[in-house]
């Protein structure tokens, strides 16, 4: 694996612990390091950590807080 691939997959958490979940990934960044932006969108999705589901999770919260202060008045 081509040492910037390491490099990157080590300072993230999460991108260590999906490759350790969806093993197939380590032959595909293996063979061509043009993966790791597929991978990371993969990642992401499989994590909810894309923008929009830190909207919609920031949206509930802010749905759920209204319904809270409702229910106190």
């Amino acid at each position: 694996m081509n040492v910037e691939i390491q490099y990157r997959l080590r300072s993230n958490p999460n991108d260590i612990k999906y490759l350790r979940e969806k093993s197939y990934w380590y032959k595909f960044l293996n063979r061509n390091k043009n993966y790791f932006k597929q991978f990371e969108e993969e990642m992401k999705k499989e994590y909810k950590l894309t923008p929009e589901d830190k909207i919609n999770k920031m949206a509930n919260s802010i749905n759920m807080l209204s319904k809270f202060i409702d229910i106190l008045q």
